[in-house]
């Protein structure tokens, strides 16, 4: 309990003393007794009270979230021209009067919800886009009164602001806006846009009449049924076109892959191919090649030969004999056979028979 508060309670009972005493006094007079010290205390308590409710009358407490206008007789206006601030204050006792506003952060709601927003019901905000479409706007406006206009605000609004100036004013605004935009670019790419134009707006005619926006929060934009129920199919198309466009994708992915593979394949043969190409071409080459060496060391053979033969022509003979007979030392041939060929005197290996 404040102290402002005591003492008007303590004001208020000193009445109830008073009235107490005068009934007591009554009751004394019907039983004929006397009242001069009942008199003397009810003058004592009389006072008392008068004084208690004067000073009750006269002081008024502002809490640090508010701010007080004082209404007053004694200046031409009628009003202080400026508020008081929080702390125990003086005023003329029944003469003036103080109105508090808060002047903490407070909020409006306008909502399609039946329990969300000030007013029970439906309170969104209807409004039409620039194609014809009618939509449903809720919206919460979180705004101050500013501290050094409350008396500009007491003038022009007193404690009507609320519905008066915010509600109004918000939502005149946000149908001014979205009249501006199609239907989808409310609902999808320019929404953001929108809720930034209507929290310009909203911040530059508060600030007019006195008030400081905190923010606008643009809660849901709902559409009408008609409306929803195109969406929704539009929604299912767009998702029955995607589904199809990912299945020609994935045909494509897969021949892609078919084709990498069988190029894969042909490549394999290809190398495989010329590596046997390449091998055989090696081997005849190889082989051509040892042909070649081949055939040049019989000739050089045949020329060692030949000059040998040329040299010492029995070495012909010797050669004949090797051929005919490696491991025969002796030959027997009849006597009336001519040799074949002319050989020199044998004497020992060599015998005729007839």
């Amino acid at each position: 309990m404040t102290l402002v508060t005591a003492i008007k309670a303590l004001a208020a009972s000193s009445w109830l003393l008073v009235i107490g005493i005068f009934i007591l006094m009554s009751v004394r007079s019907t039983r004929q007794q006397s009242n001069k010290k009942m008199i003397s205390l009810l003058v004592v308590v009389v006072i008392a009270a008068a004084a208690l409710n004067i000073v009750a009358g006269g002081i008024v407490f502002i809490e640090p979230t508010e701010r007080g206008v004082v209404i007053t007789p004694f200046d031409e206006d009628g009003i202080r021209p400026e508020a008081i601030q929080p702390g125990l204050r003086l005023i003329v006792p029944f003469a003036e009067n103080v109105v508090k506003y808060p002047i903490s952060r407070q909020s409006y709601t306008m909502s399609i919800a039946h329990s969300e927003g000030q007013i029970a019901g439906d309170d969104s905000v209807e409004a039409r886009t620039s194609d014809g479409q009618v939509v449903f706007v809720d919206a919460s406006v979180i705004y101050a009164l500013d501290v050094n206009k409350i008396v500009l605000i007491h003038i022009d609004w007193q404690s009507t602001y609320e519905e008066g100036l915010i509600r109004t004013l918000s939502r005149g605004i946000i149908r001014d806006m979205v009249s501006k935009y199609g239907i989808e670019e409310v609902y999808s790419v320019k929404r953001e846009e929108l809720k930034t134009e209507i929290r310009d707006e909203i911040t530059f005619k508060l600030q007019e009449e006195g008030f400081v926006l905190i923010d606008f929060i643009l809660r849901n934009i709902a559409f009408s049924p008609e409306y929803a129920v195109s969406v929704e199919q539009k929604q299912i198309a767009e998702q029955q076109a995607q589904q199809a466009e990912f299945v020609v994708e994935t045909k494509k992915q897969e021949a892609e892959q078919a084709r990498q593979a069988a190029e894969g394949v042909a490549d394999a043969a290809v190398i495989s191919a010329e590596g046997k190409a390449l091998s055989t071409v090696i081997a005849a080459t190889a082989e051509a090649e040892a042909r070649m060496i081949q055939a040049e060391a019989e000739a050089q053979a045949l020329e060692l030969l030949g000059a040998a033969i040329e040299a010492n022509p029995d070495i012909l003979t010797l050669e004949y004999i090797n051929k005919l007979a490696p491991n025969i030392s002796v030959m027997l041939v009849p006597n009336d056979n001519p040799y074949i060929l002319p050989l020199p005197d044998i004497t020992e290996d060599v015998i005729g028979f007839e």
